[in-house]
């Protein structure tokens, strides 16, 4: 089985300027990865995970995206018995006229 969630959406602090820590901005956040679905008793909850990241994003409070990918992919693989993860963060508003994401 493959699960995508895609733009997950929510404000958090991430960034290394002053104005990027200053307050929360928007992020987004697409994941997929694959499983292995045997029965109701192998089911991987998308919501919890959903949940998961939005909490490691806000509690961390990350200064790299590329820090806050690696630990969102460690912190999953653990967690669940998940296999080939992908998970891109972007940053809709921190530049104008541009969205930067990073991907991995």
């Amino acid at each position: 089985m493959k699960i995508s969630i895609n733009n997950l959406t929510f404000y958090c602090i991430i960034g290394i300027l002053d104005f990027e820590r200053d307050k929360e901005q928007k992020v987004l956040i697409d994941i997929s990865f694959k499983y292995k679905y045997k029965d109701s008793s192998s089911f991987i909850d998308y919501s919890k995970i959903a949940l998961d990241i939005e909490n490691i994003m806000k509690e961390q409070k990350f200064e790299l995206i590329e820090e806050a990918i690696l630990f969102i992919k460690n912190f999953l693989k653990k967690s669940y018995p998940i296999k080939k993860l992908k998970i891109k963060i972007s940053k809709p508003n921190i530049l104008n006229n541009c969205i930067v994401s990073i991907k991995k």
